[in-house]
């Protein structure tokens, strides 16, 4: 299905939802991007409630969402599944991401640690100084893997800075090296991995927790880029 024909399908499905249950909701996007899974291959997100920025004047603890279907998730699944039903599965999207915004409704305040990770992620993005741990207060969709906006970190503590990584992205198990003169919290940029976020992907490594830890003064974290190969069988 083409990208026009989506959207309009999904407009009309949009059209047919009860007013009540969409009291806060922004409105619909289709998005064209293409959002893999960052643990399990051939699975994709096919859509998002995503919390807008309340605005000045707004009571406290109201939520703003936009509800987000992706196209290119759409797709991908319809190339490897014969009997992939567009209608069915983009009604059953819109209505699982609408109860995903009452839920948001329900609990308003928790929405406040992740707006500060957002910003912190912002602050990062922009070459600013950002807390190292912000980014354990995102979306957690899988253990270990945490999303803010379009961008994933896959977090791994260690004892001392190993000589390469290896991690699993959208099933596939991938190496990276780790620059000499490494210093902790380091922050990789993954590179040339199959099915890349539409954002940055990003493996953090960081000292596991001590009690002595409690005492010391935080380091900044360092960012840099490395390429990632197919790891070994």
């Amino acid at each position: 299905m083409r990208y026009a024909d989506f959207e309009a399908l999904a407009l009309r499905l949009w059209a047919q939802v009860p007013r009540e249950f969409l009291e806060g909701v922004a409105g619909l996007e289709v998005s064209r991007k293409t959002l893999p899974h960052p643990v399990r291959a051939d699975v994709y997100t096919l859509g998002e409630c995503v919390p807008l920025p309340t605005e000045a004047g707004e009571m406290a603890g109201t939520v703003q969402s936009q509800v987000i279907l992706y196209y290119g998730s759409f797709s991908a699944l319809a190339r490897d599944l014969d009997d992939f039903d567009w209608r069915e599965e983009a009604w059953e999207t819109i209505t699982h991401e609408l109860r995903h915004h009452l839920e948001w409704r329900a609990r308003a305040p928790d929405l406040e640690q992740f707006d500060w990770a957002a910003e912190q992620n912002f602050a990062r993005s922009d070459g600013d100084p950002f807390d190292a741990e912000f980014y354990l207060q995102g979306e957690p969709v899988a253990e270990g893997v945490f999303r803010l906006d379009d961008d994933y970190f896959l977090d791994h503590p260690v004892g001392t800075v190993p000589p390469q990584v290896e991690f699993t992205w959208h099933g596939l198990r991938y190496t990276i090296p780790v620059p000499a003169g490494t210093t902790l919290p380091a922050f990789l940029i993954v590179e040339e991995v199959e099915e890349p976020p539409p954002g940055e992907l990003v493996v953090v490594l960081r000292q596991e927790q001590r009690l002595s830890d409690l005492f010391r003064r935080r380091i900044a974290p360092v960012q840099m880029p490395v390429v990632a190969r197919p790891a070994a069988p």
